[in-house]
């Protein structure tokens, strides 16, 4: 394993690096927070590929793979969807914004009154987002070094955090390129084929397993909706996909880059559950689906390769938990801290920006690792993100996009019922159950069409202003929330 150590050890390094070069371009809270808003289509695309490709993505896809054929790909699938209409139907807009968070937009669509709840409801998902990406550094620390769960945990967390402390968006951006890369190599280039040549090829497979491997839908009807239900319109409404949005140069940029963004991830989906099934030929029994990724790269991989395909998972996992990481401190910071402490920086306190929002990549970093420690399924903390951001986000975030008749009452309603109803129905149907998004969603549609047809239209400056800025023909000051609230008042 020493050539393999090697690997891994260089290209941890090579992070760090990037994290401090980064730190050198970060000079103001649009360099820290999106990079500039200066991200050309082929930066854009990878990174964007790489936030949304993880753990779940890479080591998920491959034991869905495993357990139900080439239908395990339709949870990557649905990610794909959900980035290829977001990028198609609503990132040009999103981008023409210039603002830093999703409760921004909504304070300037709905007239400044709906930023610290669904700030509350954004940063719960961002923070189990991250959890999520953390805990799997086990799973890969322990195959490379076998060291324990809390060390894996923090020696992974701790890397993300000191860059993604260090240089924000741009060591992101930098780090998320070579991941990018690392990725299409390893899983894409290398561990596909080899995989399918170890199982005897695939008219080998297809005598060696069950017909329904093969089949489309084999996974179930029903899981498919709620794939669809649950990533497919996640990937329109998350901070830490909207942050990468607003990254773009230009709104075509954002359409164009995320919709090669998006085909990417199909492609890596089909890919992940055909590595899958040919584990399954390899290794018929084993304990859990999620260990076929760790048990194929480890006995059927020569060395050197074996070190680049698990840098290559150690990628995925990074790319989402830095993502997340700093979506997570950015809504912290700038829709919750501020808003309660009632405080607007001056626009000339750049490098002011810049430190408290460090800290608080700090700050949330820490709390990730605590609670990735005390966590130990992934899959119930990533279900209860997105129910979160589903069941409580969705309505009112799409609701302004589409509705002008949406009103603030509507939509802060809106998320207090949906998260409310998706929270108490998770404790009564269990956390992966079907029901809690389902019914919290229809319950937060109901409420927000309910109150805003009760209530008073928007005014109509504020709505006046948000054509205005989705136009592109408004200025958009350095500080966001300081031009939402003055406009709130001439509004009113």
């Amino acid at each position: 394993m020493a050539v393999d150590y090697l690997v891994i050890v260089v290209y941890l390094a090579g992070m760090l690096a990037m994290g401090w070069w980064g730190m050198r371009r970060a000079k103001s809270k649009s360099e820290f927070l999106v990079a500039g808003r200066r991200l050309g289509p082929a930066m854009y695309s990878g990174t964007m590929a790489a936030i949304v490709l993880g753990g779940a993505s890479t080591i998920g896809g491959v034991g869905l793979g495993y357990q139900y054929g080439l239908s395990g790909a339709w949870m990557v699938f649905t990610i794909g969807l959900g980035l290829l209409a977001l990028s198609v139907f609503f990132s040009a807009r999103i981008a023409r914004l210039k603002v830093y968070t999703v409760s921004e937009m909504l304070d300037l669509r709905y007239g400044g009154r709906a930023g610290v709840i669904s700030g509350l409801v954004m940063w719960a998902y961002t923070l189990m987002l991250a959890v999520t990406s953390t805990i799997a550094y086990a799973t890969i620390f322990d195959v490379l070094f076998d060291i324990n769960r809390t060390l894996a945990i923090v020696l992974g967390g701790s890397i993300v955090v000191a860059y993604s402390t260090l240089g924000g968006m741009w060591s992101i951006t930098l780090t998320d390129m070579v991941q990018f890369v690392v990725k299409t190599v390893g899983v894409l280039l290398l561990l596909l084929p080899i995989a399918v040549v170890k199982a005897g090829g695939f008219a080998e497979m297809k005598a060696q397993l069950p017909t329904e491997y093969f089949d489309p839908l084999g996974i179930g009807g029903e899981t498919i909706f709620t794939y669809v239900l649950i990533y497919t319109f996640g990937m329109l409404i998350g901070q830490d996909i909207w942050q990468r949005v607003f990254t773009a140069r230009s709104d075509r940029t954002a359409r164009w880059g995320g919709t090669v963004a998006g085909t990417y991830c199909l492609a890596y989906a089909v890919a992940g559950a055909v590595i899958g099934t040919a584990a399954k030929v390899l290794y018929p029994k084993l304990a859990s689906p999620d260990d076929a990724f760790a048990t194929i790269v480890k006995d059927e991989l020569p060395m050197g390769v074996r070190g680049l395909v698990l840098a290559a998972a150690l990628a995925a996992v990074m790319s989402t938990s830095s993502g997340a990481l700093i979506a997570c401190a950015t809504v912290a910071n700038n829709d919750i801290w501020a808003r309660l402490r009632g405080v607007v920086r001056p626009e000339g306190e750049q490098h002011d920006e810049v430190r408290g929002n460090r800290a608080f990549i700090l700050l949330m970093g820490l709390a990730v690792i605590a609670t990735a420690i005390a966590l130990n399924d992934v899959v119930q903390a990533l279900t209860v993100a997105y129910n979160l951001l589903v069941g409580g986000l969705l309505v009112p975030i799409l609701g302004g996009l589409l509705w002008k008749r949406g009103t603030a009452q509507g939509a802060l309603a809106s998320v207090a019922v949906g998260g409310l109803a998706v929270t108490g129905l998770m404790a009564a149907y269990g956390i992966l159950a079907n029901e809690p998004v389902y019914y919290g969603l229809l319950a937060s549609l109901a409420t927000y069409v309910v109150v805003s047809l009760a209530t008073r239209p928007t005014d109509a400056a504020v709505l006046a202003a948000w054509r205005e800025r989705l136009a592109e023909r408004a200025p958009a000051p350095e500080n966001a929330t300081e031009t939402v609230s003055e406009q709130v008042p001439a509004a009113q």
